[in-house]
């Protein structure tokens, strides 16, 4: 399988491009941290990308750990988002940190290779998670491949950039997307590149089960709060008891 992380091109077109699922989880995902940020809990960020969510976490007064696999968006993040502990991190086997909350947008666990990795990246999630923990992340269920599975291709332009993306589902549980990049360089000319993104989809349903095996409790949601996320989205919920 193709790298499954952001390269240079595709990272600058997601932090340009792209905020608006970080601005639309961001006031659930606070409220639901409300009381991890009066006792200066550290959160602990999972795929945090340019840092979208990450100024928000910062900007409410959390103490945040934000990590990435992508060096390319850890990059980005260090200019949008200064005053976070920045790291490089590829679920499901480098070590989590221990933390008071821990907080993911862009579905990070459907970039691993297989179900079994997802439940490792699951366990490994739930077992760094605090006695009296918040946990708040979204998943891509079987459903985001239904609902896409004959989608024609798509393409999105910005002042400098284009984006040109390919769909198909060669499995039930498989979403793939081809994508050409266009970034217009100091001179004027247009930068091409190309990138692939292979996505492992699970039954979400299966989740809580999954989490409640390592102590945290779980449920599966449309939302994080009020906004309204993709079809096939979910937002997964849960606490560890204290």
């Amino acid at each position: 399988m193709a790298d499954p992380y952001y390269g240079r091109d595709l990272a600058l077109i997601h932090h340009r491009g792209f905020g608006f699922h970080a601005d639309a989880c961001a006031p659930g995902i606070l409220r639901l941290l409300e009381r991890v940020c009066e006792h200066r809990g550290l959160v602990l960020e999972l795929g945090c990308g340019s840092g979208l969510l990450t100024k928000y976490l910062l900007d409410a007064g959390h103490r945040v750990v934000a990590t990435d696999a992508s060096p390319a968006m850890l990059d980005l993040a260090r200019e949008a988002a200064a005053g976070a502990d920045l790291r490089l991190l590829t679920l499901p086997d480098d070590p989590l940190p221990d933390a008071d909350a821990i907080v993911g947008v862009g579905h990070v666990l459907n970039y691993l290779p297989d179900v079994a990795a997802i439940e490792r990246g699951l366990a490994a999630i739930g077992r760094a998670l605090r006695p009296g923990g918040v946990l708040a992340i979204d998943l891509c269920d079987l459903e985001w491949a239904r609902e896409r599975v004959e989608a024609p291709p798509r393409g999105w332009v910005g002042e400098d950039w284009a984006l040109v993306t390919e769909f198909s589902v060669p499995a039930p549980d498989r979403f793939v997307r081809r994508m050409a990049t266009f970034i217009r360089e100091d001179n004027g000319a247009w930068r091409r590149g190309d990138e692939r993104h292979e996505n492992m989809l699970i039954e979400t349903d299966r989740v809580p089960a999954l989490l409640a095996q390592v102590g945290v409790e779980a449920t599966v949601r449309t939302a994080f709060g009020t906004e309204n996320l993709p079809a096939g989205l979910r937002a997964v919920v849960g606490h560890r008891p204290a």
